[in-house]
């Protein structure tokens, strides 16, 4: 399930109601990503005030269902849920919320790092930073990019 909003979400709610009923869940992993006090994503001594965070309706919901997609077709999961907030966000404000679960624990927690990894990277969304010395966009990182590569290869075959 993919979810794009304003609002913010609750996370014990969220993870209930995606694990509800089904109990050939074995494993439900989960990251949530929250803005951050301090140095801003381009390491400058001034510190982040609040990110606004964009995107363009429809493109995003469609790249993020493609995203869902690839990790599904990489793991068996009984659920998967991403929820990502736009907007003006404050530090301590939660951004996004990544859930999987299968029926094995490793499966759940591959596939959440996949998700984490691949949205940093691959999802629509564009940053602007508010400090006190003004507002910037977020240029994408060589260790984001990294941290996407390892996905790249296949995993080999259980010998």
């Amino acid at each position: 399930m993919i979810r794009v909003q304003r609002k913010d979400f609750d996370v014990g709610a969220e993870i209930a109601k995606l694990g509800a009923g089904n109990h050939a869940i074995g494993g439900i992993a989960s990251f949530i990503g929250t803005v951050r006090e301090g140095a801003s994503h381009d390491g400058a001594a001034s510190h982040i005030g609040a990110i606004t965070l964009e995107h363009y309706p429809g493109m995003t919901e469609r790249q993020l269902k493609a995203i869902e997609g690839e990790a599904r077709a990489r793991w068996t999961l009984d659920a998967c849920l991403i929820i990502h907030r736009y907007g003006r966000l404050e530090p301590g404000e939660r951004i996004v919320l990544v859930v999987t679960a299968s029926s094995h624990r490793q499966a759940a927690l591959e596939s959440c790092a996949f998700l984490i990894d691949w949205l940093k990277t691959k999802a629509p969304f564009w940053k602007l930073e508010d400090t006190a010395e003004g507002a910037h966009w977020v240029e994408a990182r060589a260790s984001d990019d990294q941290a996407t590569a390892r996905w790249q290869t296949p995993p080999k075959a259980a010998e």
